[in-house]
C-alpha cells in the first residue's frame, strides 16, 4: 500500500460522523429553522425536551416553552446580529419540561439563513443562588469576627509584644530566641487581623476607567521577578477590549492574588509550570442582579488558567470561603479577598479545575468613558 494509500485509510478510519459527536455531547443541543422550529435535537435536548427526535422534529419552540420566554428574544437578536449570545442563569419552564436554570448560548447557523443552534447548560439553584450574590457571602463571614478581633485580640497582643520586649531587655543570651519568637509571632497575628478588616469595609469603592492590559502586565513583571519567576506565561490578549470600570489598585492585587496562588499551585515542577492569562469580549453575557428583574452586562472576561494539579474536590463548592486553604501555611483570606473585591466590582468570578488545568474566569462591566470618575 502506498503512502498516500495509508493515510487515507488511516483518516478514513478515524472519521466520526458530526451527528455522532453531537449525541455524545451531555450538553442539550437543538437546531431551529427560521420559523423557530425544531430540526434537530441531540440525546440530552431529547430528555430535557421529554420527547424523541422524531416527535419533536417540526414542532416550533414555542409549543414547549411560554412564548415570553428570554430564549425568544436571545433568538430573535441573534438572528437580527448574526452574532453568538450568551445569558446565564435564565429560568426555563413548562408543563412538559419542568423547571430548570441554566446558561443558553445562541449561535447562528451560517449557511442557511434564519436557522439558529441553541445550546443549554444545566445549573442547580444552589449554584445559581452562589453566583446571584458573587460569593458576598464569603466576605459577609468574616465582617463581624474582623471588627471583634481588631479590639478583642490586636489590644491584647500590642501588651503581650510589649512585656516580651521589656523581658528581652534583662533576658539572658539563650532566652533571647524566645523573646524574639513571642514577639515575631504577635506581629504575624496583628498582621492577619489587620487582612482581615479589609472585609469589614463596605465604602463604595472609587471606580474609573481603566486598562485591563495595563494592569495584567504590570501583575506579570511582579510575579515574573518574585515569586512566579520559574513559571512560563503567555499571554492572549484581544487588542480591541475598551477600559473597565474600575479600581486600578484593586484590580491590581486581584489578578497578583490570583498568579500567586497559581504559582504556588505549579509548585516544583522543574520549569514544566505554566499560567495562561487571556481577555476577550463576550457579547452579550449578562447576569441576575440580587432582588431585582434587572439584568447587567458584563461583556469583559479575563482568565486565569495554570496547568497545576487543580483543585481538590473536597474544596471547590467552598474556594471562595474565608479560611479555607489547602496551603501548610496560607490563612485562606487571599481567594475571600479576590471574591469580595470582584464583587465590589459588580463583576462575577468563576472557577473551573481538572487536573493539569484550573481556570479562573472574572467578569466585569466594561467603562463609559464619557463619564468621569464614579463611586460603585
Amino acid at each position: 500500500m502506498s503512502l498516500t494509500a495509508e493515510t487515507a485509510a488511516r483518516s478514513t478510519s478515524v472519521r466520526l460522523d458530526p451527528a455522532s459527536v453531537l449525541h455524545a455531547v451531555p450538553t442539550p443541543v437543538i437546531g431551529l429553522d427560521e420559523s423557530d422550529r425544531i430540526v434537530y435535537v441531540n440525546m440530552a435536548a431529547e430528555h430535557f425536551l421529554q420527547g424523541s427526535a422524531s416527535v419533536l422534529q417540526g414542532t416550533k419552540l414555542s409549543d414547549l416553552l411560554p412564548f415570553d420566554s428570554p430564549v425568544f428574544s436571545m433568538i430573535g437578536q441573534s438572528r437580527r446580529q448574526s452574532s453568538v449570545l450568551f445569558d446565564y442563569d435564565l429560568i426555563l419552564e413548562g408543563p412538559r419540561i419542568g423547571s430548570h436554570i441554566v446558561s443558553v448560548q445562541v449561535s447562528p447557523v451560517t449557511d442557511r439563513a434564519g436557522a439558529v443552534i441553541v445550546s443549554l447548560q444545566m445549573r442547580s439553584i444552589a449554584n445559581q443562588l452562589y453566583r446571584q450574590f458573587n460569593f458576598k457571602g464569603a466576605a459577609r463571614s468574616v465582617t463581624a469576627m474582623a471588627a471583634m478581633l481588631a479590639h478583642e485580640v490586636k489590644n491584647p497582643l500590642s501588651g503581650i509584644k510589649g512585656a516580651a520586649q521589656l523581658l528581652e531587655q534583662n533576658a539572658v543570651e539563650a532566652d533571647l530566641p524566645l523573646t524574639k519568637l513571642i514577639c515575631d509571632e504577635t506581629d504575624r497575628i496583628c498582621s492577619l487581623v489587620d487582612r482581615m478588616e479589609v472585609f469589614s469595609d463596605d465604602r463604595p469603592i472609587e471606580r474609573s476607567p481603566v486598562n485591563i492590559h495595563e494592569v495584567l502586565d504590570h501583575c506579570q513583571r511582579i510575579a515574573e521577578t518574585g515569586f512566579g519567576s520559574r513559571v512560563k506565561y503567555h499571554e492572549r490578549y484581544d487588542p480591541s477590549l475598551p477600559p473597565v470600570l474600575g479600581n486600578r489598585d484593586i484590580l491590581v492585587q486581584i489578578f497578583l492574588n490570583l498568579l500567586k496562588n497559581a504559582s504556588e499551585a505549579l509548585g516544583d515542577m522543574d520549569g514544566d509550570g505554566e499560567i495562561h492569562l487571556s481577555t476577550a469580549y463576550r457579547h452579550g453575557m449578562r447576569i441576575s442582579v440580587p432582588g431585582s428583574s434587572q439584568r447587567v452586562n458584563l461583556p469583559l472576561q479575563v482568565t486565569i488558567r495554570d496547568n497545576g494539579p487543580g483543585i481538590p474536590d473536597d474544596m471547590k463548592a467552598t474556594i471562595f470561603d474565608p479560611f479555607v486553604t489547602s496551603k501548610r501555611n496560607g490563612s485562606g483570606l487571599g481567594l475571600a479577598f479576590v471574591a469580595k473585591a470582584v464583587a465590589d466590582h459588580g463583576g462575577v468570578i468563576e472557577v473551573d479545575s481538572v487536573p493539569r488545568r484550573t481556570e479562573f474566569r472574572i467578569s466585569l462591566p466594561i467603562a463609559d468613558t464619557s463619564q468621569a470618575s464614579i463611586r460603585a
